[in-house]
């Protein structure tokens, strides 16, 4: 697929899904990392979704020098950012989403930039790119879109357990008129949506996990204007897509990434009404 024609599926439908972004190879070792990681599992924390379940998640700012880093930084990622966001891209952060099996709750349909919006970012031009660390079905709670949905706008937040859910009624509208989809993705592949997107997920009532790494970007013109939890304007230094495998060998023989985790209590975007 062509540069235009990624911009122009990204304009029309809010998301592009990339099958097979990232190599086999690459994947493991992400997931063998992850799953090995002791500060990660250490630094996650819950929110509650309303619906009795719990989804876990570790949230950081800065990319980092492992292989964590390594996927955020990559040019292969980097570059995607920087042509759907027609500007060059900064790391808002990133989080590992730990949705295990049996008990990794859901979450409800939202809008990121309903999250982000009280943290000064003055537009919606933010993308995220969702990894598929293991393989993503309707059985162990895929991410769920509504295709076009970024083109409504910023859509009012209310707290659903722990987490901030978009105006159910007009959520409920918006499914009368544009399509509701599933995306079933195996492990590397990769779903870059734009932060308006309208979003969530089922609780995983599998024997399967479902963990996913999301790193998300923010434009440089788009700089917030305000300090917050999340970093303002920081250039983002690139790296060759070959890093991921070497840092991601040298973690394994060594130690993990040494990440700046963000603590649960600063994380006012993921808890507080008025950052909905």
């Amino acid at each position: 697929m062509t540069d235009s024609q990624l911009s122009s599926d990204y304009a029309e439908a809010g998301y592009v899904l990339i099958r097979n972004f990232f190599e086999r190879n690459e994947i493991d070792l992400l997931r063998q990392t992850a799953k090995h990681d002791r500060a990660l599992d250490q630094h996650s924390f819950g929110r509650q979704d309303g619906e009795g379940g719990t989804v876990r998640l570790s949230l950081w700012n800065q990319p980092g020098e492992g292989i964590y880093g390594a996927f955020a930084r990559c040019n292969r990622m980097v570059n995607m950012a920087e042509l759907l966001l027609e500007d060059e891209p900064y790391h808002y952060h990133s989080k590992m989403i730990m949705k295990d099996a049996r008990v990794g709750g859901a979450w409800a349909w939202h809008q990121d930039y309903g999250y982000w919006y009280q943290n000064g970012v003055l537009t919606p031009n933010l993308v995220s790119a969702f990894i598929a660390v293991d393989s993503a079905t309707k059985e162990n709670g895929c991410l769920q879109v509504i295709h076009g949905s970024h083109r409504c706008g910023r859509i009012e937040h209310a707290l659903t357990g722990d987490q901030a859910g978009a105006d159910q009624e007009r959520v409920n509208a918006i499914m009368d008129r544009m399509e509701h989809q599933y995306m079933e993705m195996d492990s590397g592949d990769v779903l870059f949506f734009h932060s308006n997107l309208l979003h969530r997920s089922d609780r995983n009532c599998s024997e399967h996990p479902r963990w996913s790494m999301i790193c998300c970007y923010n434009a440089k013109s788009n700089d917030p204007y305000i300090d917050s939890h999340h970093p303002r304007y920081t250039p983002l230094m690139r790296c060759e897509d070959s890093a991921i495998i070497q840092l991601g060998r040298e973690g394994l023989e060594t130690k993990s990434d040494e990440l700046s985790f963000l603590d649960p209590n600063r994380d006012e975007s993921a808890t507080s009404l008025d950052n909905a």
